[in-house]
């Protein structure tokens, strides 16, 4: 598969060893330092783009393969308010998209079962939830995409939340709160408590290295190689069963 690489920082970087190891081929790369000389012409080289790159330029790199019909797989996060404008502009432009906010297949599983536990929360009323998000001192966008699909599945399954803020613990009412700490190198950690008067109960997920991401990204590729158009994120690589 041959791929192109929008974005050639840290991650960037560690998708690109990846992707060698498993028999890819990068046609291209493109960083804030080329971007202007870059061509349509060298992106179509490329049969699928895996995009790491900044919220302010994300989309624009989202249409411009969408206009030049090359999937794009991205892990971008900060942009998701712009969310149904990309969603339109790929049926639009039948254009195909894969997006997650983590692409740790170990992550994804966290998020299943953050779900089935906060189904279960809640039904116990005197357990409060918290959300704590630790990511490296180069992480600009707080709460990190990870913490907030954590806390929207939450709100999605748990009656007695309604809406998240970045916060420190101790909010009360409908509110998530998210926690989030930039410490050295750290690559991701997230953890989701609940605390009772008595009792705490707490899933953690931590990552080592950025390898799980890179990884997750490669594999989204690979499934997203050959399709057309469609919208689409880990849910449908994973197939998970209710």
């Amino acid at each position: 598969m041959k791929i192109a690489l929008l974005g050639y920082g840290k991650m960037g970087q560690a998708i690109e060893r990846i992707a060698k190891s498993r028999g890819h081929e990068i046609v291209l790369i493109v960083d804030e330092n080329n971007r202007d000389r870059c061509t349509d012409a060298d992106l179509r080289q490329a049969e699928v783009a895996i995009e790491f790159t900044m919220p302010g330029v994300a989309v624009d790199n989202y249409e411009w393969c969408f206009k030049n019909r090359v999937p794009v797989v991205s892990g971008t996060t900060g942009w998701l308010a712009r969310w149904e404008e990309v969603k339109n502009l790929c049926a639009t432009l039948e254009g195909c998209f894969f997006y997650a906010s983590n692409f740790s297949i170990g992550v994804n599983l966290f998020f299943r079962l953050n779900r089935q536990l906060a189904s279960m929360m809640s039904r116990f009323k005197d357990y409060k939830v918290f959300v704590e998000e630790t990511h490296h001192i180069h992480k600009l966008d707080a709460p990190s995409g990870t913490a907030i699909t954590l806390a929207e599945g939450i709100i999605d399954q748990h009656e007695n939340y309604s809406s998240w803020k970045l916060a420190e613990k101790g909010l009360s009412g409908e509110v998530v709160p998210i926690t989030a700490k930039r410490e050295g190198e750290v690559p991701g950690i997230h953890a989701v408590t609940y605390k009772s008067s008595v009792d705490e109960i707490e899933i953690r997920h931590s990552a080592y290295s950025r390898d799980g991401f890179a990884k997750g990204a490669v594999i989204a590729a690979e499934f997203l190689h050959g399709k057309q158009v469609g919208f689409y994120g880990m849910e449908d690589l994973l197939k998970f069963e209710d």
